[in-house]
């Protein structure tokens, strides 16, 4: 396989600095390109506002897997409440089925109150209203208010309503 020149590897990095989202991965593939353009380290290092050890280890992630090696490693952050059996049921249970017939009686639509219970009663895992309500995004289910319709309403009735309301409006 043939070797790079100097000056592809910089259009390279360019366009892979015009389109990164990661401020961090961004600034690293600045640095390299620093180098490459023969800036000298403590350059890069006022340029960047970067350590002396920040630029190397860039040069040195480069050198070995080229702009791949400058991608960090995707944070743990803190482990879930709930296994991934646990957030399908949850899940499955709010999408089939009312909380009255999981046996929260007088309740006919699902709330994240009455979410943080079930967990409690189902898994013995405690949630905040908050948490709850982050978990419930996570899982691509929206909060919504129920609306009401009127079933005997009259439909003539309503009209008129329309059309007086919409007289009085241009009225004032």
């Amino acid at each position: 396989m043939k070797e790079e020149s100097i000056q592809e590897q910089i259009a390279k990095i360019k366009t892979a600095e015009r389109t990164e989202k990661d401020k961090a991965k961004a600034r690293r593939l600045l640095t390299v390109r620093l180098l490459l353009e023969g800036y000298t380290i403590p350059q890069v290092m006022q340029i960047t506002d970067c350590s002396e050890k920040t630029v190397y280890n860039s040069k040195n992630a480069y050198a070995l897997s080229g702009i791949d090696g400058l991608s960090t490693n995707p944070k743990p952050g803190r482990t879930p409440k709930l296994t991934q059996n646990q957030e399908s049921e949850l899940y499955e249970t709010i999408k089939t089925k009312l909380p009255n017939q999981v046996g929260f009686a007088p309740f006919a639509n699902w709330t994240s109150s009455l979410a943080v219970q079930w967990a409690d009663k189902q898994f013995g895992v405690k949630f905040s209203g908050r948490g709850m309500r982050n978990l419930l995004e996570r899982l691509g289910l929206s909060y919504t208010r129920p609306t009401y319709t009127l079933k005997k309403a009259d439909p003539e009735k309503q009209a008129a309503f329309v059309q007086d309301f919409k007289r009085i409006k241009k009225t004032d």
